[in-house]
Parts: structure tokens; C-alpha cells; sequence
């Protein structure tokens, strides 16, 4: 387990700090030791070039306590050791959470807003998140344990570029008239449904947000997301720039636990 972990954790020095690393020479046979070498035991672990500013529950636009006042730990998988503590959501966070989503649909303007109203707001979302690639790439890497290259340079693009695909549903999605026997008019309207249940893994905390809170949202849906576990962060995160870029309150609410009393 402890060499796993000086592996992983050689893996996560490299592809953050791909330019500092310098050869060493190893006595006479000279072997270099490069900044892609293996050899983790000469590698110590970085502090990722990231803060953790959000582990609190997102209820109704804001970042509260549970409930319980309880927390759990996320740990770095490189060590073992603490990353944050994170609000540990049960039964009673997902009411509020059902609640406030549920408000925000019956009564908030998010389904009632144009589609190309919500399109221009996925947009500036996806915008966000691209300006924001490095350090959100850091925090998914930090608390999944992926390569930072990975993250950086092509799971994160992936979801900067579904978000600009379900913008551009948003204004797309429309009914039919159907010819019928008689003297009759069939229509088929397609509406936004209410409340969707979320929940994503942990090995893909990123691109599974993107895939199920997407299309929800360009649809006109509210959302309550329990995310995994494992990797609670990095939804976290990217939530409250959606916030930022416009998505009303309520409309998009992360919850954190586990299985057993917050969701499977």
C-alpha cells in the first residue's frame, strides 16, 4: 500500500510540476533520473496549487451545514492524509434540498425563462469553467488521484464543450403537430418535468456532472446532486460558478454523504 501510494503520489508530482524537476545523476553509472522518471521514492508530495474553499452543502444557493452538523473527511489518495472536511448531507439535507428545488420550480423563473435565456447562461457557465481550467483540473486530481493531464487537458475540455452542446439544445427542443383522422388538432408539447435526482461516481466526478446536470438543466428542470463520496469537491466547485453565471436559486443543489443516508 505504501508503494502505491509513493507511485501515485509520483505521478501527481510530475504532471503538476512537469518543469522543475532536473536530472540527478545516480554515481557512476549516471543513470538521469527525469521529471517523467518512476522512481517515487525521490519524489515528495506537492501541496497542489489549490484552495479548498467549498465543503458545505449547496442548498438553495447557499453553502450551509448539515443538518446534523456532521462532517466526513476526503482524503488525497496519494497520502492518506486530510484534504477537508466536508458537510456529511443525511435524509433530512435531502428534504431541504428536494424542498428548495422543488420551490424554484413551481415558483422560480427557470422554467418559465426563454430557452435561449437559459441557453446564454449554460454558455457563460462553460466560459467560466475554461477560464477557470487549471485550478479546477487541480482540485479533481487532488481528490480523485487522476493524472493532472488528464484532467487538465482532456476531461476538462470534454465539459466546457458538452455544456456548449446542451446550450445549444436549450432553444432546439420543441413539439410536433401530428396529422389525424377527423376533425381534430394533435400537438405534442414538450415540457420541463420538475425535480431531478442526481447521483454521480467518483471516478468521473467532472463529466458526469456535465452529462446528467446538462441536459436537466437546458431542458428547465431543478436538480438535487449527491455527489460520491470520494470525490466531493470538484462539484462543488463548478456549482458555484454556475451560480455565478447566472442560474437562479434553487434550481441547482449538491448534497454530500454517503449511501446509506443520503442516497445509494
Amino acid at each position: 500500500m505504501a508503494a502505491a501510494r509513493r507511485l501515485i503520489s509520483s505521478a501527481f508530482s510530475r504532471s503538476l510540476l512537469l518543469n522543475t524537476f532536473t536530472a540527478r545523476s545516480l554515481g557512476r553509472s549516471s543513470n538521469a533520473i527525469s521529471r517523467y522518471s518512476t522512481a517515487a521514492a525521490l519524489v515528495e508530495p506537492i501541496t497542489p496549487p489549490v484552495q479548498v474553499n467549498y465543503s458545505k452543502l449547496l442548498i438553495n444557493g447557499q453553502f450551509v451545514d448539515a443538518a446534523s452538523g456532521k462532517t466526513f473527511p476526503t482524503l488525497d489518495p496519494r497520502t492518506g492524509e486530510l484534504i477537508a472536511e466536508v458537510a456529511e448531507g443525511d435524509a433530512e439535507d435531502i428534504n431541504r434540498a428536494v424542498s428548495a428545488a422543488r420551490k424554484a420550480f413551481d415558483q422560480g423563473p427557470w422554467p418559465r425563462m426563454t430557452a435561449y435565456e437559459r441557453s446564454k447562461i449554460l454558455w457563460r457557465f462553460a466560459d467560466l469553467v475554461e477560464q477557470h481550467n487549471d485550478e479546477i483540473a487541480a482540485l479533481e486530481t487532488w481528490d480523485n488521484g487522476k493524472p493532472y493531464e488528464q484532467a487538465a487537458t482532456a476531461e476538462l475540455p470534454i465539459f466546457v464543450r458538452l455544456f456548449r452542446y446542451y446550450a445549444g439544445w436549450a432553444d432546439k427542443i420543441h413539439g410536433l403537430t401530428v396529422p389525424a383522422d377527423g376533425p381534430h388538432h394533435v400537438q405534442v408539447l414538450h415540457e420541463p418535468i420538475g425535480v431531478a435526482g442526481q447521483i454521480i461516481p467518483w471516478n468521473f466526478p467532472l463529466l458526469m456532472f456535465a452529462w446528467k446536470v446538462g441536459p436537466a438543466l437546458a431542458c428547465g428542470n431543478t436538480i438535487v446532486l449527491k455527489t460520491a463520496e470520494q470525490t466531493p469537491l470538484s462539484a462543488l466547485y463548478v456549482a458555484k460558478l454556475l451560480h455565478e453565471a447566472g442560474l437562479p436559486e434553487g434550481v441547482l443543489n449538491v448534497v454530500s454523504g454517503f449511501g446509506p443516508t443520503a442516497g445509494a
